[in-house]
């Protein structure tokens, strides 16, 4: 039975692991560079995992920089921890950088995001990514030609969780208010923070996580994107 969402205005999507896979970035790598399947993984969830544990670390301790560094970060501790310091293949680094910039999106993705926009739904990205990051992603996809606006947390200096980033999407879309969002992503403790700050939120649980014990809860839990049209009554 679907679980409908009433008073939505506006569907707004986390972009790494929601819209794009992440991991896409070391399989467009691995033939090229003679990467096995096994610790290409293991480098590509270190890679992620470092990520966002700076992007968090970085906002407490008052020291922002934009995302293209904080992945450049983590994927120099990636490397290290996977080849040892200093010995990972030439051009692997670069390669990979590259690859962030063109990720695959999840295979239901354009349909979803059309049929949404086709429908006259609102529809944008919120993302810790930098500008010119979500510029050349959307582009080389397509998908910017479905978005009403592609919001960065840089209007704001501070990554998400912080309540000032989910206020964003309010302001910028000129919604009526929190409750006038269907927020979506795949990331546990994003789709809590959503939730707290006041917006319905979508868990895309793609990779069978465990709720987070944190202040906030889904409204919904989908496995893909697929079901949203109809969750937001398109």
């Amino acid at each position: 039975m679907i679980h409908r969402l009433t008073g939505i205005e506006a569907c707004v999507f986390d972009a790494y692991g929601t819209l794009f896979d992440v991991h896409s970035a070391v399989g467009q790598c691995r033939d090229r560079f003679g990467l096995e399947s096994g610790p290409a993984q293991t480098m590509s969830d270190s890679w992620r995992t470092r990520q966002l544990q700076y992007s968090w670390l970085r906002s407490l301790m008052g020291k922002h920089v934009d995302f293209w560094q904080v992945t450049g970060d983590a994927l120099d501790f990636a490397l290290d921890t996977a080849f040892g310091p200093g010995k990972a293949p030439d051009g692997l680094r670069q390669a990979l950088m590259d690859s962030y910039l063109a990720l695959h999106t999840y295979p239901e993705v354009p349909g979803v995001l059309r049929k949404l926009k086709d429908a006259g739904m609102k529809t944008a990205v919120l993302s810790n990514g930098s500008p010119s990051m979500l510029e050349k992603v959307c582009t080389s996809t397509g998908i910017d030609a479905v978005l009403d606006a592609v919001l960065s947390i840089e209007d704001v200096g501070i990554y998400k969780p912080h309540p000032s980033v989910y206020r964003l999407a309010v302001e910028r879309l000129d919604l009526s208010g929190p409750a006038a969002v269907s927020f979506q992503s795949s990331n546990a403790w994003d789709a809590a923070a959503a939730s707290a700050f006041g917006f319905k939120v979508v868990w895309c649980n793609r990779f069978g996580q465990a709720r987070e014990r944190l202040p906030g809860a889904p409204d919904v839990e989908v496995t893909s994107l697929t079901d949203l049209p109809a969750l937001v009554g398109v």
